[in-house]
């Protein structure tokens, strides 16, 4: 805590004092500053989505960060529970835990996200096309590779009027 009083406020950036402090993602806030920076709705750690140094519900945060359109790839797969039989916080640091497939180090449960049969860090669990960050209701993958949804569709999905291209796509043969 600086000396003064408290930490700067994420959104007024004056002083939080204890009393008042919220913390999200490593940041102070008022009460009455932790809200939508979109609709103003008060916020709390069920309901607040970030995006680099901005909060929102996560109504407004699917509207101006989520995929467009609909029906592009699929969410994140669930891993099948394993049967090791030593469990312990210990046993995954041991060579042979898991390895995140962007930049090839070890995923400690921390920070482990699973998508697509995988483990990743949530700092590389991000589309390879455009690098937005993922969540698992936003993510497609394709051959060992992770994409946001409009990504997905644009490489992968169906191609022609309507699809990506826009209109007049389809080639008519002559």
């Amino acid at each position: 805590m600086p000396f003064g009083g408290g930490n700067k406020c994420g959104r007024c950036q004056k002083t939080v004092y204890f009393a008042e402090d919220v913390q999200c993602e490593g940041q102070s806030w008022h009460k009455s500053c932790f809200q939508c920076m979109v609709c103003k709705k008060s916020l709390d750690s069920t309901t607040v989505a970030v995006h680099v140094d901005e909060i929102y519900c996560k109504s407004c945060y699917g509207k101006k960060y989520g995929p467009k359109g609909y029906g592009f790839g699929g969410g994140a797969t669930q891993r099948p529970p394993t049967n090791n039989p030593n469990d312990s916080k210990f046993a995954q640091n041991l060579p042979g835990s898991d390895v995140c497939l962007r930049c090839s180090k070890t995923v400690y449960a921390a920070e482990k996200v699973i998508a697509g049969g995988n483990s990743w860090h949530k700092a590389c669990f991000r589309c390879a096309k455009c690098g937005k960050g993922l969540e698992s209701t936003t993510v497609a993958d394709k051959d060992g590779e992770i994409y946001c949804k409009a990504c997905y569709g644009k490489n992968f999905g169906p191609k022609g009027f309507g699809f990506g291209q826009g209109a007049g796509a389809l080639a008519y043969a002559q």
